[in-house]
């Protein structure tokens, strides 16, 4: 019954913070709920130690497993990536890898400056980015996509 509590508190967390208030009203009503039946239910004769133990277990595997199917369930956002190169950078290496990894891109001419502009819809673009970046010596910020 532990474990459950805990899955059950864990979501509510998530569920307060991300979900509507009605959402959030139900889940953290359930929440509260079963947490009264596990307090009633520790009252028994076992030692402190193996109290604080059980719950401190429960806590590790319920967080946890409650954190795994959350970033399962997480969708891609779009990432953008302005990178800015000095002209005698290597920003035209940097432009061809990152065509060849397959990640959408354009750049602007700015006097001295040229800034790339790239678009990361996954993780795996956005650590190959950062990786062409890093190695070219740009310069570079990155914007989360919102909905409007």
């Amino acid at each position: 019954m532990n474990i459950a509590n805990v899955i059950i508190q864990t979501i509510k967390s998530i569920a307060t913070i991300k979900c509507g208030k009605t959402a959030a009203a139900v889940v953290n009503a359930v929440a509260y709920g079963l947490y009264t039946i596990v307090t009633v239910y520790m009252l028994c004769e076992l030692p402190l130690w193996w109290k604080a133990g059980i719950v401190a277990l429960c806590n590790l595997v319920g967080v946890w497993v409650v954190k795994y199917f959350e970033e399962k369930a997480r969708k891609d956002k779009l990432w953008k990536v302005e990178a800015t190169f000095k002209k005698g950078d290597e920003w035209e290496l940097a432009l061809f890898q990152l065509k060849e990894y397959g990640i959408p891109v354009n750049y602007i001419d700015v006097e001295k400056y040229i800034i790339v502009n790239c678009y990361c819809a996954t993780k795996d673009l956005s650590e190959q980015t950062k990786h062409i970046l890093e190695r070219t010596g740009a310069k570079y910020f990155v914007a989360e996509s919102k909905n409007l």
